[in-house]
């Protein structure tokens, strides 16, 4: 059997005698080129059984000729290489007809692999036609390994009506994940639906999945659409599907396996046509296992199972994350923001239990509260409390909570120059900043006070005083 023939081209000479040597040893015959119009020359003569070519050459963008090489050979498979890593990257690679983008720096036995794959695949197999629209907006952000994985996964995912399980700590943006699923893919002109389940009350997740006709149950006077019907022809995004009971489920099953419904006292089945995304902070298996999820169910959801990383496991894009939101934030009319070496140091070192979520709420407050245009690691240092894992740690007075609000506002203060106000108007906004501070944590934690000092790391002791000397009603829900 003849030896496939690899036509390379990269402007950097150390990769393409790196490139040449690998697949040589590997059997292939390999040309290479530093120029994209050598390359297209090459193709246009019906050189080469396979192309592996960086994006940026001295003549021609890989974006650019992409196009052209997939309209004169269709069957040629391209691999496109890129420094530039991002989103957007490997959704151009992937909308001009790539058959995988690898980011630069690349493993040799990985590019081996995707090589020996892509020779081996029959050459008629129909492959989605090139688009040309452009995007302009980046919806992720980041440079990191695990990053690029879920870049090159949604790439090949856009095209596709796969059910996606998206699972990730808290924070993560898995809800992002799952937007950037619907508006790059071939569902975008349709309806993008989020529901989460644990933001409903349990008894109602069926009507608000499946509607409900008039009369159904007590309080339904009309009829009602449900999230089904809103999302036809576009994407229903699941969050927190953990959280869905035992009921509901049994109805979402029957949608997966014959795509069809009925509405809550509704007799006549409803064809449906959606996309389903999941998405959970849960184990799902450990749910299986304690008979609060269906394990068919499961296997129906976790098709492609998608894992986002919690931030500490990305910490190198923190830079480009912290530098995107002050963007984000000066677009919305806060104040213009730069960060120095030392704060990004700062932020690299801290665990972010409130992962991405944290990181941005954390620029949107240094924007507004802090009136210097660089923020240091000073300013950091005074930003980041490290949470309480357990209220059995050391006790914790029970003015820990104001002391440290306190803090904060006297660094506030301070750094107009001018010292702290009045006493009266400064314990005022002492007080108007515990209240919904607190009030917050317990709305985020269902009134649960046990996980709200944990947010807020303080003792349960101290949280408890406050709620009684604030007057704070603490309203509970069950999960």
């Amino acid at each position: 059997m003849p030896s496939a023939s690899i036509l390379v081209a990269d402007d950097d000479a150390a990769i393409r005698t790196v490139l040449n040597q690998a697949l040589s040893r590997a059997g292939y015959e390999v040309r290479s080129t530093g120029n994209a119009a050598t390359l297209w020359r090459w193709v246009s003569q019906g050189e080469g059984d396979l192309v592996i070519t960086d994006v940026v050459m001295p003549d021609e963008n890989a974006f650019e000729l992409l196009p052209r090489i997939k309209k004169l050979r269709p069957e040629l498979p391209v691999i496109v290489m890129s420094a530039q890593n991002t989103f957007m990257t490997a959704i151009r690679a992937s909308e001009r007809g790539a058959y995988e983008y690898l980011p630069k720096p690349f493993d040799l036995k990985e590019l081996t692999a995707i090589v020996g794959r892509a020779l081996s695949e029959p050459k008629d197999k129909p492959r989605p036609a090139p688009k040309t629209d452009e995007f302009d907006s980046i919806p992720l952000v980041g440079r990191s390994a695990a990053m690029q994985e879920i870049y090159r996964l949604l790439a090949r995912l856009m095209q596709t009506d796969l059910t996606v399980m998206i699972s990730g700590e808290s924070g993560t943006g898995k809800e992002l994940v799952a937007r950037a699923l619907h508006d790059y893919g071939k569902r975008r002109n349709g309806p993008f639906v989020a529901i989460n389940m644990a933001a409903i009350p349990r008894d109602l997740i069926e009507s608000e999945l499946f509607g409900h006709e008039k009369g159904a149950f007590t309080g339904a006077n009309t009829r009602s659409t449900g999230r089904f019907e809103q999302a036809e022809g576009g994407t229903l995004f699941l969050d927190e599907i953990g959280d869905m009971p035992m009921e509901a489920q049994t109805r979402l099953l029957r949608v997966l396996q014959q795509g069809e419904y009925t509405t809550v006292g509704g007799r006549t089945p409803i064809k449906t046509d959606v996309r389903i995304v999941a998405a959970t902070n849960k184990d799902l298996r450990i749910l299986i296992q304690q008979g609060l999820f269906r394990e068919d169910l499961y296997f129906r959801l976790n098709v492609v199972p998608l894992r986002l990383p919690p931030l500490r496991e990305r910490a190198e894009d923190i830079p480009d994350l912290i530098r995107h939101f002050f963007t984000m934030v000066e677009r919305e009319g806060l104040p213009a923001k730069q960060i120095d070496q030392s704060a990004v140091d700062r932020l690299k070192r801290y665990p972010w239990p409130g992962n991405v979520r944290e990181l941005e709420n954390l620029a949107r407050r240094l924007a507004a509260l802090y009136p210097q245009e660089v923020i240091t690691s000073a300013v950091i240092d005074a930003e980041l409390v490290q949470p309480a894992v357990t209220a059995e740690h050391e006790p914790q007075s029970s003015d820990n909570l104001s002391a440290a609000v306190e803090r904060n506002l006297t660094r506030y203060f301070a750094s107009f120059g001018d010292g702290l106000p009045p006493p009266g108007l400064y314990h005022r906004i002492l007080r108007e900043i515990e209240y919904p501070l607190l009030s917050a944590a317990l709305a985020a934690t269902r009134g649960n006070q046990i996980r709200s000092a944990d947010l807020l790391g303080v003792n349960r002791n101290t949280l408890r005083k406050k709620i009684r000397d604030l007057d704070i009603q603490v309203i509970r829900t069950s999960n």
